[in-house]
């Protein structure tokens, strides 16, 4: 059986978040780098405030905390920012809730399971390989071939239980 990897946990807010920017930031220019393309100032503070937390949030939230770094940005901007972001495995998309966190673990191709916690807001990531290849294994005995996977689950953490 595949080993289960915590990449993110809910103890996440207990500890130094401007360590996690900062890891966060030398992952993108070190992935960015290696992908050949620019981490402009926009791209590099948009990542910023999604890191500055380990809350999800939403593009119109960052475009608001934006408008305190860069003058007068649009949504496209913010939007453009992520999908790069999004593109480069740097952050997730949150379905559920339309919102953005960053990757714990962002230098390898992953799938991700997401656990919600319905009041504070927190969220940890997953990454279950065996659970990844028995939802692939099952999609392809009915012709389907699956493409990204995201699972989210809503619950409560364990300082909200």
């Amino acid at each position: 059986m595949a080993r289960k990897i915590v990449l993110q946990d809910f103890t996440a807010h207990k500890h130094d978040h401007a360590k996690c920017v900062f890891d966060a930031v030398a992952d993108a220019e070190s992935i960015c780098s290696a992908r050949q393309e620019r981490l402009t100032p926009i791209r590099k503070t948009v990542l910023e405030l999604v890191w500055k937390s380990h809350k999800p949030v939403k593009a119109y939230d960052l475009l608001t905390q934006l408008s305190e770094f860069h003058e007068r940005p649009a949504p496209p901007t913010v939007y453009r920012a992520l999908d790069f972001l999004q593109e480069a495995g740097l952050v997730h998309k949150i379905q559920s809730i339309n919102a953005y966190v960053g990757c714990a673990d962002p230098g390898r191709t992953h799938q991700g399971q997401f656990l919600i916690c319905r009041k504070c807001g927190d969220i940890a990531e997953l990454d279950d390989a065996s659970l990844t290849s028995r939802i692939s294994e099952n999609a392809k005995r009915v012709g389907f071939r699956v493409e990204t996977e995201t699972i989210e689950v809503t619950g409560l953490c364990k300082e909200c239980q």
